[in-house]
């Protein structure tokens, strides 16, 4: 069997269960991890590897990572797909380790969906309500307020508690003890 035969064979019997649940969007993915397991029963069956490089290719404006997923079989022939994503350093709420991380799974996905020609979307059959729901907009989730101190400090200095209060999600507790001020 060729190269392309062994691939064309995975690509047609691959399945990849989408595992992780998004709770914010209430949809199920997959993640690289997914892939990558689903996988491993062709490697030995059909005499083939699967690698995963990264390299990073530039820096400015912005960190840009490409991923190879390669294919490659026991006579040394190989089939690769490349992604390339850019790592967002502004993403709030993460630190520079968690936003390379963030890309590089992203990274592998993709060159890995690409490689096994995975279809990412939906199944619009089994999502499709024919119009029948009405849009609700996602609820805003706000932070819990943590320093009650720092809030203590703001109304002090002038600040109201409305302005905590669109900010925060807060408790009873923390609601009564900054009217007290």
């Amino acid at each position: 069997m060729t190269i392309n035969q062994k691939l064309a064979t995975i690509q047609t019997k691959f399945k990849s269960k989408k595992s992780r649940f998004n709770s914010f969007g209430k949809y199920y993915f997959r993640s690289a991890e997914d892939i990558l397991e689903a996988i491993k029963p062709y490697l030995l069956e059909i005499g083939v590897a699967v690698t995963i490089n990264e390299e990073l290719i530039a820096t400015e404006p912005m960190p840009i990572i490409k991923t190879t997923a390669k294919l490659i079989d026991d006579k040394g022939m190989s089939i690769k797909a490349v992604a390339i994503v850019g790592v967002d350093l502004n993403q709030k709420g993460m630190q520079t380790p968690q936003q390379f991380g963030t890309a590089s799974s992203y990274a592998k996905k993709y060159a890995l969906g690409n490689l096994l020609l995975i279809d990412d979307t939906q199944d619009s059959d089994a999502t499709n309500d024919h119009g029948k729901k009405k849009f609700v907009a996602p609820k805003e989730i706000k932070p819990t307020l943590n320093d009650v101190q720092k809030a203590i400090d703001y109304i002090k200095a002038g600040g109201k508690i409305n302005a905590i209060k669109a900010k925060y999600e807060l408790t009873k507790d923390q609601v009564d003890k900054l009217n007290t001020i």
